[in-house]
């Protein structure tokens, strides 16, 4: 048996840092990754997908340029093979310097395989048996596949982005934020995509006019929508063909198509550590219950990032670090719950969120006030010739502070931290909208989003 100061179970966004944050203190670390280092984010998530995106907009951009007076060659295409080699070029960077940072440090020993708990704390990974006080859980997620799909030859997020030839149908089950990302992108590569969602409309978590204003952006592009699809389930018709049915009360209709992605949720990989055997308790879903410390039920084991089910982002994975860290090692008092929820849907244009959405403010029944804007109004917009979307911020009408905030739109994704800090400094909305921003920008208009206030049901879309 190895007996180290802290093992940590996933070289994900908050196990690396973790590790490398107590190096820092000379303190001794195991590190465990099954797989490829990194975790979602470098491998099969933020890293591979954006760049993916970034051809995309290359192409469509190229595409439309005649609308902006220039003049382009025909036959303009996408070539996959070349846009997976770009995008192997870099996560593979990225992992050469994880691994590279990880070799180079004598507190830090690199152990590959599968972890599985022994007792509290011992932890067994192939032939060896390692011990340690602190142990830190950062194992993430990954695609949920139903039953109803098990013989259709699905495809996840991980699937798709080793593909080296274009789809000529894909057919997308799930309407949120991996399945749009993945439709407009293909959409773009020329794959003729139909996106399938068994909810009343897309990104159901979303304000009403949020899911409208995307999925009419989508549209406009080709993308088809089934929405309202019951009792969806999929199989494999021929070598290259696969069937999608979408509906069991009527029978048909059913759907074919070249390719099938499936984008229906993520479930945590807390099924193979046996946490039974060292007492950490988990949800019905599988997610490792924690404290607003980010600590089990078990002292001294800590589950970070996606697998504790209080966020599904990079970021929040790397919060979690953040938060662990500073208690842990700098007399901290943080808080998971001190944490303002925030993220970015990378379709284009792309949307940042923060905080609540008006969905969500009449479900607390709370007195708010709101900014509204459309992005056709913004001059910069305009100019760019990416006039799709708007920008929203909801206001307490008693402490005048911002609640929460879209910006659906070009530069949703930059703009919306603007806002966010508002929101942490905790100050009046009145402190950005007294401001003096650059001209001609995006975010100039933020004075302009603030400065006539209504109550929600004088907004023209219900919520």
């Amino acid at each position: 048996m190895k007996k180290f100061d802290a093992i940590i179970i996933g070289s994900g966004q908050a196990g690396n840092p973790m590790a490398f944050k107590m190096a820092g203190l000379k303190k001794k670390v195991a590190l465990i990754e099954k797989s490829q280092l990194g975790g979602t984010c470098v491998n099969v998530g933020c890293t591979p997908t954006k760049t993916y995106v970034a051809s995309a907009r290359c192409i469509h951009v190229t595409q439309h340029a005649e609308e902006l007076g220039i003049s382009v060659p025909e036959g303009i295409r996408a070539d996959l093979k070349k846009i997976k080699k770009r995008k192997d070029d870099i996560v593979q960077s990225s992992r050469s310097g994880i691994s590279d940072g990880i070799s180079d440090n004598a507190y830090i020993t690199l152990y590959h395989g599968e972890a599985q708990f022994l007792t509290e704390k011992s932890i067994q990974v192939g032939k060896e048996t390692l011990k340690a006080d602190l142990i830190f859980i950062n194992v993430g997620a990954s695609a949920l596949i139903p039953e109803s799909f098990g013989e259709s030859g699905a495809l996840t997020n991980k699937e798709m982005l080793e593909l080296e030839e274009i789809p000529e149908h894909l057919i997308i089950v799930g309407g949120s934020y991996i399945g749009l990302e993945f439709g407009q992108m293909f959409r773009r590569f020329g794959s003729k995509v139909t996106i399938v969602e068994k909810a009343e409309q897309i990104i159901s978590k979303e304000d009403v006019k949020v899911s409208k204003t995307i999925q009419k952006i989508l549209e406009k592009e080709g993308i088809e929508f089934i929405l309202n699809a019951e009792c969806i389930k999929g199989k494999k018709a021929s070598e290259n063909q696969v069937t999608v049915q979408i509906s069991c009360d009527e029978g048909p209709p059913e759907l074919n198509g070249s390719h099938l992605l499936l984008a229906v949720g993520r479930v945590p990989n807390t099924d193979t550590l046996q946490l039974e055997k060292a007492g950490i308790r988990t949800d019905d879903k599988g997610y490792i219950i924690v404290n607003d410390q980010l600590e089990t039920n078990v002292p001294g084991i800590f589950a970070l990032g996606d697998c504790n089910g209080k966020g599904a982002f990079t970021h929040t994975a790397y919060h979690d670090f953040e938060i662990v860290s500073a208690n842990l090692f700098e007399g901290g008092k943080r808080k998971v719950s001190e944490r303002i929820p925030n993220y970015c849907l990378y379709i284009d244009p792309p949307l940042g969120r923060a905080g609540i959405d008006l969905k969500q403010a009449k479900t607390k029944q709370l007195k708010v006030k709101v900014g509204e804007i459309e992005m056709n109004k913004v001059s910069r917009a305009k100019e760019k010739g990416e006039t799709a979307g708007f920008m929203q911020v909801i206001i307490d009408e008693n402490t005048n502070k911002i609640l929460g905030a879209t910006v659906l739109g070009v530069g949703g994704d930059e703009i919306i931290s603007s806002l966010l800090n508002i929101m942490y400094a905790d100050v009046p909305y009145t402190t950005i909208r007294d401001g003096v921003f650059p001209h001609p920008t995006v975010s100039e208009l933020i004075p302009t989003l603030l400065a006539e206030l209504k109550l929600p049901k004088d907004l023209k879309e219900e919520f």
